[in-house]
């Protein structure tokens, strides 16, 4: 690493600019990288337009300094003058600052910057709570992980306290534990706010709201919180305890609301409070509810249809068996290549059917039954042949193990007759295939059934708004993966439930950056886009000079040409410099 001087005429004048450079082995051979843009330093031929530069002294006191290479001679008896050693300048205090800087650029742009500041400033604090959330959010979306984790290792590793004029030693656990405490109680004010920011920035309407659930579990026994409970884990931790978080959004992913329950609160119970919920923060009006069939229920539709509210929902599949014949018949119309729809409406009543069948679908079913019908048929045989070798004359064992096999094959059993019966021989094991379940079996495969209170629209327009509810699920995937709400260490609820809201902040960072990069049509996810502006870094150059002295300059390297082209399709400007140079002792410590 050293550095490179390049020269220029401008003005009739020599200019002579420098940049620290390292050398790196390529396919082509050895080749010079530049790192960061140092700027101009004096030359013996500049006396009467010497270049400065402002730098603080250890006591916060700041002057103007003169640099020179070591090997020029500056102007005689002045001060300010600093010699620097070419050959010994470094690059020291590597900090990650490419992504965090597009956190706080969308944390700008939410405005929710202002928005903390209204709301949580009002008390004197060494750090401003606001700029403590903004920590919390960002380090979230960039590098998720516990407070604790970002005090040790997040925090120190990225350039958020030069980004938010954070002093250092500022943050730690029980700070970001405390803010945690005062973001909580406005919850409501939030959502409130997000809704109306993505309405300016990106035109997002919520007449169409997509409510799912999950779940994430906590680490530990969390006895003080009696919202965790043991429950269906989509975790697979069925040994943790665990909350269920509802999650409202809106056909495009913008976050609508979210609600906490109980780890063990079933699905299909969650929906009225929900709707109480939104009507007291939003008013009541005519939404579209789109959800699937695991918080359908006979009672949820009669209450939305009782709030005027209009829903499309999924439906449990053994309601197929109702439509058998309009499966049989013509009709369908094909929306996708392998999607074909078909509307049905009833005789009587307010409702309207959709028929859906998807090939890929049926075929994946169809293989899952092939396999466990061969795996039981398998079964079944060796358990016939067992009974007629005589090597198994107990009825009752028998009856056993035909339920083994049963148990072990759920998804085939109901497709099968099995019947011990006594003869001469003794006893004999029956099976055979039922037909008729067979068939319905095969007719049904890769098909489902939507269910509406909405008129005057094609099976298609449905078919299409449902298939919007994979937006909630990307949602939970980026909740669960790039910004990994799962697991939770917090023991008090409060603490847990401020956890969630943190993760729904990272969330609100992460659909804006997502959206954004769409906007430019740009074909590359928020966390690729994050994990390449992540090698852009911030770092000091330290200059030493002749009289044991150093000059610490922070700069952000220079991006390379992807980096380029990413930010400047954001519309994002990286700062030409940070404002933090220091002149100190050689053995001083700056951070």
């Amino acid at each position: 690493m050293f550095l490179r001087s390049h020269q220029r005429s401008k003005d009739g004048k020599r200019h002579t600019y420098w940049s620290l450079v390292e050398t790196v082995r390529t396919a082509d051979g050895p080749r010079q990288r530049k790192l960061c843009y140092l700027g101009e330093l004096n030359g013996n031929a500049q006396a009467r337009w010497l270049k400065t530069i402002e730098v603080f002294n250890e006591q916060g006191e700041s002057r103007q300094l003169k640099l020179f290479p070591s090997q020029v001679e500056p102007p005689p008896n002045d001060s300010n003058v600093a010699r620097v050693l070419v050959n010994k300048v470094r690059l020291e205090r590597v900090r990650q600052f490419g992504n965090c800087f597009v956190g706080l650029e969308l944390w700008k742009r939410l405005e929710l910057d202002r928005f903390y500041e209204q709301l949580v400033d009002g008390e004197t604090a060494d750090v401003a709570w606001s700029r403590v959330a903004a920590v919390l959010a960002i380090n979230r979306l960039c590098a998720p992980g516990s407070e604790l984790s970002i005090e040790e290792r997040g925090y120190p590793d990225t350039a958020l306290d030069d980004l938010l004029r954070i002093e250092e030693g500022k943050i730690n656990d029980t700070r970001l534990y405390r803010c945690l405490d005062r973001l909580l109680p406005h919850k409501k004010e939030l959502e409130k706010h997000l809704k109306q920011r993505y309405g300016e920035l990106f035109g997002a309407e919520f007449d169409v709201l997509l409510y799912d659930l999950t779940s994430s579990y906590v680490e530990g026994a969390a006895g003080r919180n009696p919202l965790m409970q043991r429950g269906y884990s989509r975790d697979h931790r069925s040994d943790c305890k665990q909350l269920v978080i509802a999650l409202i959004v809106n056909v495009e992913g913008f976050p609508f609301s979210y609600e906490t329950f109980d780890g063990n609160r079933r699905d299909v119970t969650t929906l009225a409070a929900v709707l109480r919920l939104v009507e007291r923060k939003y008013g009541k009006a005519r939404r579209v509810w789109v959800f699937d069939r695991g918080i359908v229920s006979e009672e949820n539709l009669a209450a939305l249809r009782k709030r005027g509210a209009r829903y499309l929902v999924g439906t449990v599949r053994k309601k197929l068996k109702e439509f058998e014949r309009e499966m049989l018949e013509g009709g369908w119309e094909q929306v996708r290549p392998e999607v074909e729809v078909k509307l049905v409406t009833l005789p009587a009543g307010e409702e309207t059917y959709v028929l859906c069948r998807t090939a890929s679908r049926k075929e994946k079913e169809k293989a899952i039954r092939s396999r466990f019908s061969t795996r039981m048929e398998t079964a079944l045989n060796k358990l016939k042949k067992r009974v007629a070798e005589k090597r198994l004359k107990d009825r009752n064992k028998i009856e056993r193990q035909i339920g083994r096999i049963q148990a072990r094959h759920p998804q085939v059993a109901d497709l099968y007759q099995m019947e011990v019966k006594q003869s001469a021989e003794g006893l004999q094991f029956e099976w055979t295939v039922l037909n008729d379940r067979y068939s319905w079996q095969q007719l049904r495969e890769g098909a489902y059934l939507l269910r509406t209170n909405l008129s005057g629209e094609s099976a298609e327009d449905l078919w299409k708004k449902y298939i919007q509810l994979t937006e909630a699920e990307a949602a939970f995937r980026a909740l669960k993966s790039e910004l990994s709400i799962r697991p939770i260490f917090h023991q008090l609820e409060r603490r847990v439930k401020a956890h969630v809201l943190v993760a729904f902040l990272g969330y609100a960072l992460w659909v804006t950056l997502k959206h954004l990069l769409a906007r430019k049509n740009l074909k590359i996810s928020p966390a690729k886009a994050l994990s390449m502006l992540s090698g852009l870094r911030s770092a000091d150059i330290v200059l030493p000079t002749t009289d044991r002295r150093e000059i610490r300059l922070r700069r952000i390297t220079t991006p390379a040409p992807e980096q380029q082209t990413l930010l400047a399709r954001l519309g994002m400007q990286l700062p030409e410099r940070l404002d933090l140079d220091y002149e100190c002792s050689a053995d001083s410590e700056v951070r």
